[in-house]
């Protein structure tokens, strides 16, 4: 999703393949990422990037229509801190490495729902802690560290429905600052319908045996 509204923030046309991940994998795919065999891959000029972080770093650096990073080589420094902040910490927190899908929050029962509850939290004040008071991470312009958020944040509203709370209770700076990126349309042609990711998260708890 961060590459897609990259891409569109840039104004620029692309075409895309989609892959089935729990199935045969294509030729190009295993050829294009033959390390870690994963979506995304950008190919371009025939080259593949990949990674979507590194892919959106590459967006940037090769389309100079719209700038995603600050200017100044400080903020830039900032942005990727809390990129890396959140592929690392938000991002694994959320995705299941064997699976490639699934969260503590809907894989836990119990106590466990409890702490997993309150590390996405956590996190999440963490995160409103580097936007202070601006409408976006990197001021009042929507960048880079927007671009690799957004996309998580559209398994939110799943989370909430088997953790039994509301984001916006705790970190009403994150729930305002989701709603002032939906208003954009390259979001809000990329994000998927909340439904349908409820619907997927509840086929991966089947999947794993969960009720």
């Amino acid at each position: 999703m961060k590459v897609k509204i990259a891409l569109l923030e840039k104004g620029l046309s692309y075409e895309t393949q989609e892959e089935d991940l729990f199935g045969g994998k294509s030729e190009l795919l295993l050829k294009s990422n033959p390390i870690y065999e994963k979506v995304p891959v950008l190919l371009h000029d025939s080259k593949p990037v990949v990674e979507s972080t590194n892919i959106v770093y590459y967006i940037d650096e090769t389309w100079g229509s719209t700038q995603l990073l600050p200017t100044c080589s400080y903020g830039r420094s900032r942005a990727r801190f809390w990129a890396d902040y959140i592929d690392k910490k938000l991002f694994i927190f959320m995705i299941d490495q064997v699976f490639d899908a699934g969260t503590k929050v809907w894989k836990s029962k119990g106590d466990e729902l409890e702490v997993a509850k309150k590390d996405l939290i956590d996190i999440l004040k963490k995160l409103e802690g580097a936007m202070g008071d601006n409408d976006y991470f990197g001021g009042n312009k929507f960048g880079f560290v927007d671009i690799v958020l957004i996309g998580l944040s559209s398994w939110f509203g799943a989370y909430e429905k088997f953790g039994g709370f509301k984001i916006e209770d705790d970190c009403p700076k994150i729930a305002a600052w989701i709603k002032r990126c939906k208003e954009r349309e390259s979001v809000s042609k990329t994000l998927p319908n909340s439904e349908k990711v409820y619907e997927f998260v509840v086929m991966l708890r089947e999947m794993h045996g969960i009720k």
